[in-house]
C-alpha cells in the first residue's frame, strides 16, 4: 500500500513552523492526488462510469487504495470533484473587438477541448448518468451550461455596445447556435470537422444572431 509521507520539519531558528497536523493525520501530496484525477479521467474513458471502480483508480493511479479513500469517499465524490474543478477553470472569455472574432475564438476553444479523446468519451457517458444521478446533473450543467452562460452573456454585452446586436439578444441563443452544432458534429454524431468548418459556423451563427 502506497502512503502519504509527512513533509520533513523546519530547522530550527527558521520561521515559526505551520500548525501540525494532529498525530496520525494523513499528510495528502499534490503529485499523487493528480496522479488520482488523472486516472479517473482516463478510466472514465476507458470504462464508464458505472464500470468504474476506486480499485482500478488506484490501479491505474499506482497507487493503494488507501490513497484514494483518504481524499474521497466514493468514485461519485469522486467524480463530482473532477467535475467541479473543470467547472472552475472555466472557458477564457475572448475579446476580439467583433461579434464574428468572440464567436470564431469560441468555437476554436471548444472544438480543441471536444476533439479530446477523453472529452469525446467521457462527457457522453456523463450526461448518461446524470439522468440517473442528481448530483451528478447539478455538477454537469455548470460545467455544460453556466460556465458558458456566463461567456455568452459577455460576448453579447460586447456585440451590443458596438451596436452590432439589438439590447435584448439572448445570450442562450447564442449558445444553441454557436455550440449545438459544434456538439453535435464532434461529440454526437462523431464526424471530423473539415477545413474551415469553424469559419463557416461562425459566420453562419452570426448572420442568424444578426438577422
Amino acid at each position: 500500500m502506497t502512503t502519504d509521507p509527512a513533509p520533513a520539519p523546519s530547522a530550527p531558528g527558521d520561521r515559526p513552523a505551520p500548525r501540525r497536523a494532529p498525530a496520525g493525520a494523513a499528510v495528502l501530496r499534490q503529485d499523487v492526488t493528480e496522479a488520482i484525477r488523472a486516472a479517473v479521467f482516463e478510466e472514465l474513458a476507458a470504462v464508464g462510469f458505472a464500470r468504474m471502480s476506486i480499485e482500478g483508480i488506484a490501479r491505474r493511479a499506482g497507487v493503494g487504495k488507501t490513497a484514494v479513500y483518504r481524499r474521497w469517499k466514493s468514485k461519485l465524490a469522486l467524480v463530482l470533484d473532477l467535475i467541479t474543478a473543470v467547472a472552475a477553470e472555466g472557458m477564457p472569455v475572448p475579446d476580439t473587438g467583433s461579434l464574428h472574432g468572440d464567436v470564431r475564438a469560441v468555437l476554436e476553444v471548444a472544438a480543441h477541448a471536444l476533439r479530446h479523446p477523453l472529452a469525446s468519451q467521457v462527457v457522453p457517458d456523463l450526461l448518461v448518468e446524470a439522468a440517473r444521478h442528481p448530483e451528478i446533473a447539478d455538477t454537469v450543467r455548470a460545467v455544460l451550461l453556466d460556465g458558458r452562460r456566463g461567456v455568452a452573456a459577455r460576448i453579447v454585452r460586447a456585440a451590443v455596445e458596438r451596436g452590432e446586436l439589438p439590447a435584448d439578444a439572448d445570450p442562450d441563443r447564442v449558445l444553441d447556435l454557436v455550440l449545438g452544432p459544434l456538439y453535435w458534429r464532434l461529440v454526437v454524431v462523431r464526424t471530423s470537422a473539415p477545413a474551415g468548418y469553424l469559419d463557416d459556423l461562425a459566420r453562419s451563427a452570426v448572420a442568424a444572431l444578426t438577422a
